[in-house]
């Protein structure tokens, strides 16, 4: 074997992965077709991630926190419903603990390959693109667009929602092109936003205020993918002017404070987790609906676990690649996600339905969730994952 490991995608998932190998003495190769100066220094992209305590403590346990220089505690989240003036809120509870953390997604994958650009063990193929993948029942063997043949025991892919590997494995996946786009940007605004996210479905679109440091906030704005493409060419005084009148002012007026960034809407779960020496973890596994936030902390939580079957089988002398290490990782992780992608699918659902009994329904939804104190902790502790 040329190595043990092959990951297949230099993004959050495949270097947290890689970083979660370290101490275990394998010989690991991340492939990556950005050059190394795009991972060393990742532009900003507009993402806000939110990060659970779980999330914390394993970038924590990582030596992945302690590098990312700004991270903005979210207090509480809000949920509004059209025009009524309702809104469920969810607060941390009395121990007075933030739901979270937002940070810029750039911020992450620096922080991340800081980690293991000089982890022992570790090679980095940056700048080259994935020619094909295979695995048989002895290894897995990759072929790089620079004709370079490697094989190794285990395939890891973490190549993004339209994962090349995953199709080279034969692995289907349901996709769902929605045919709407988010636009994200930062702006400054008049109000305080009180360290509060705001979710807000309103008819015909859906928008989202997250809270920064510095009294600004970062705004996702979903709507059909020619609206946002008209929006996105308008000059910052106009899409400042149109952001404020569509989050009905309650930040007051913004001003644009950093470039806008505009991303479809597609979602993405694979039929399988794992086939023959092979596992997906990341987006090539499940690509979430933003809405809920849980896209990032899942595929985190994946790798990880991934990563603690592969530490079991090597302290009991198993292969790596072994049937019981990928079912036990396949179950694992297809359990923790199934119930957050049902549950995020239906509630995207419900509050994108424009028809008036869907209005009626998810707004009789909030108030019912308000009366209800199971409800909002159950929620809480979904947005808190700790």
């Amino acid at each position: 074997m040329d190595c043990d490991v092959i990951i297949v995608g230099g993004g959050p998932a495949g270097l947290a992965f890689a970083r979660s190998l370290r101490d275990t003495g394998l010989e690991v190769l991340l492939v990556e077709r950005q050059p190394r100066a795009a991972l060393a220094e990742p532009g900003y992209d507009g993402r806000e991630i939110a990060l659970t305590h779980g999330s914390r403590a394993i970038l924590e346990r990582m030596g992945v926190w302690e590098r990312i220089p700004e991270a903005a505690p979210l207090q509480a989240a809000r949920v509004r419903n059209g025009r009524s003036a309702f809104a469920l809120d969810f607060d941390p509870g009395h121990d007075g603990q933030p739901l979270g953390w937002l940070v810029s997604n750039h911020l992450i994958r620096q922080a991340l390959f800081e980690t293991v650009q000089d982890q022992p063990g570790l090679r980095l193929a940056c700048g080259i693109g994935l020619g094909s993948a295979r695995t048989t029942r002895d290894c897995a063997e990759v072929t790089l667009s620079t004709g370079l043949s490697i094989r190794g025991r285990l395939l890891v892919a973490a190549d993004s929602r339209m994962s090349p590997v995953r199709e080279q494995l034969g692995i289907a996946a349901e996709i769902n092109r929605l045919g709407r786009s988010m636009l994200v940007c930062r702006v400054s605004h008049t109000k305080w936003h009180e360290q509060v996210a705001t979710e807000w479905f309103g008819h015909g679109q859906t928008i989202a205020l997250l809270p920064l440091n510095n009294g600004m906030t970062s705004v996702v704005l979903t709507l059909p993918e020619r609206a946002i493409a008209r929006l996105a060419t308008l000059p910052d005084a106009a899409l400042a002017k149109e952001l404020t009148k569509r989050s009905s002012g309650i930040l007051g007026p913004m001003e644009m404070a950093g470039t806008r960034h505009v991303y479809p809407l597609v979602t993405t779960w694979a039929k399988h987790f794992g086939a023959r020496r092979a596992a997906l973890i990341g987006d090539a596994a499940v690509g979430m609906h933003p809405v809920t936030a849980h896209g990032f902390n899942l595929g985190l939580s994946g790798q990880d676990l991934l990563a603690a079957e592969i530490r079991e089988a090597l302290r009991h002398g198993r292969d790596i690649a072994g049937e019981q290490v990928i079912r036990s990782y396949e179950e694992g992780h297809r359990a923790a996600a199934r119930p957050l992608w049902l549950g995020t699918n239906l509630l995207v659902t419900l509050y994108t339905d424009e028809r008036p009994l869907a209005r009626v329904m998810r707004h009789t939804g909030l108030r019912l969730g308000a009366r209800l104190p199971i409800f909002r902790t159950g929620v809480r502790n979904m947005l808190m994952a700790r």
